[in-house]
């Protein structure tokens, strides 16, 4: 990966690698899951938490070792108790197969998965005469005969605990890597006569990470994957192609998605929202009817009917009530605009009350910080803010009042008062005639 993150750390569609694995195992309820950890396990551990177990492999000396440790980290089990191994990058194995796995039949020691045709890299599945499986042989471990085998191993195995712990005994590490292979095991478990099912799984389903470019190609599959089930939920999407939404997100069926829309984060959209397009929204609520366009959104709410945009930023904080308006150029951070208010365009309301049905000017800021604190501006219901309108916080607007359009504004306003601050417009004449003869007076003295 050429990263400094832990590949298994790496996130898709709103979850890490790991996640989409867990999350889809859990489908099957297992008793206990455990993760093998070793490059970078602490960070691994702790992105995990408390939902799973871990373990350390050290040394790493392959898959069949990683699972010694995990049985050794399990202690005493039945020996026909199920032991589901699984890899912590293919995050696109659909929660049943792990199911089918789970329910690995009492006579059966082993369930493997195979694709065929399989990609390169991948194991080659041996079989008799018979059609039984006799054994797995990695492809660089693989004779010319061996690699035009078109049946190759996943990975995934459903083991009988007992089978799989006296066969992970045998094991050795006479291979290519001089590493202990679990594919072993499968050999093993046949030359003692005992069953071997398989279960067949697509293609695109085992698609590993060992790249970026791997990565963009599992993320643009759970994506499609993520717009598929919203539009047959009733989502609407002009093209799913160029929407982009996390696997935490919530859409409610009648939405409508526009291209270039980035939904993230624990991020709700609710019915006959439009959002987009080109607008990226991340742990923010839109609420019912609200339009955003062109827009910014970062741990904000939107409430019903709301219109943001377009090129509208609300910051962590910022609560749209019903009805309210973000215009074009409008940045809003920590502040409550209330029902119906209006801050049209080319404005900033940071650290702002704006009272219901309110209207602020074009140009109008607030000053809320004095270079040591931040403090709060509170702008009353109805009241009417003229463009160009500096509110120096902390500072209060009444009910129905009015400012003058430029004005400086540092001290409270009463309800229903205008405050102007400006000085009086005075005119110099004949000062363009004068400042030219300056010029040319200045231009003169540098040529001689």
């Amino acid at each position: 990966m050429r990263s400094d993150t832990a590949k298994v750390l790496h996130r898709a569609a709103g979850r890490t690698l790991l996640h989409w694995v867990l999350d889809a195992v859990a489908v099957a309820k297992p008793d206990r899951t455990v993760v093998v950890v070793g490059h970078q396990a602490e960070s691994v551990s702790d992105a995990v938490g408390d939902a799973v177990e871990t373990v350390l492999q050290e040394p790493q000396n392959g898959t069949g070792h990683a699972v010694q440790v995990a049985l050794a980290h399990l202690g005493a089990l039945d020996p026909d108790d199920t032991v589901l191994v699984t890899y912590g990058d293919m995050p696109l194995i659909p929660a049943d197969v792990y199911e089918d796995l789970a329910s690995r039949p009492s006579d059966v020691a082993a369930v493997i998965t195979t694709v065929d045709p399989g990609p390169a890299g991948f194991g080659r599945v041996k079989r008799d005469d018979d059609g039984q499986v006799v054994r797995i042989v990695e492809e660089r471990d693989c004779d010319p005969s061996e690699l035009d085998i078109t049946e190759r191993n996943v990975g995934l195995y459903s083991f009988a605990a007992g089978a799989l712990s006296d066969a992970l005994s045998k094991i050795t590490a006479d291979n290519s890597q001089g590493e202990l292979y679990l594919t072993d095991v499968v050999e093993l478990l046949a030359g003692a006569g005992r069953r071997i099912s398989v279960r067949q799984v697509t293609t695109t389903d085992v698609i590993g990470v060992n790249s970026h470019a791997d990565l963009a190609l599992v993320q643009s599959i759970l994506r499609e994957r993520i717009n598929r089930r919203l539009m047959e939920s009733g989502v609407w999407m002009l093209d799913p192609s160029r929407v982009y939404v996390d696997a935490t997100v919530t859409v409610e069926p009648g939405a409508r998605l526009y291209p270039g829309t980035h939904l993230e984060g624990a991020t709700t959209v609710a019915a006959g929202a439009t959002i987009g397009p080109d607008t990226f929204v991340v742990d923010s609520m839109v609420g019912a009817e609200a339009t955003v366009m062109y827009s910014v959104l970062r741990g904000a709410t939107v409430g019903e009917r709301v219109s943001v945009g377009p090129y509208a930023s609300l910051r962590p904080g910022t609560v749209l009530e019903a009805g309210a308006k973000a215009g074009t150029f409008v940045e809003l951070k920590n502040s409550r605009v209330g029902e119906g208010a209006k801050v049209p365009h080319l404005s900033y309301m940071g650290d702002a009350d704006i009272g219901a049905g309110a209207n602020i000017g074009a140009g109008s800021i607030t000053c809320n910080y004095d270079g040591y604190k931040k403090s709060r501006t509170v702008i009353g219901e109805e009241a009417f803010i003229g463009s160009d309108t500096m509110l120096v916080a902390p500072v209060t607007i009444g009910d129905r009042a009015v400012t003058g359009a430029g004005s400086v504004i540092t001290r409270d306003v009463e309800p229903g008062a205008l405050a102007v601050e400006r000085s009086e417009q005075r005119q110099v004449p004949g000062y363009a005639d004068k400042r030219a003869a300056r010029h040319r007076a200045e231009e003169a003295d540098k040529g001689s």
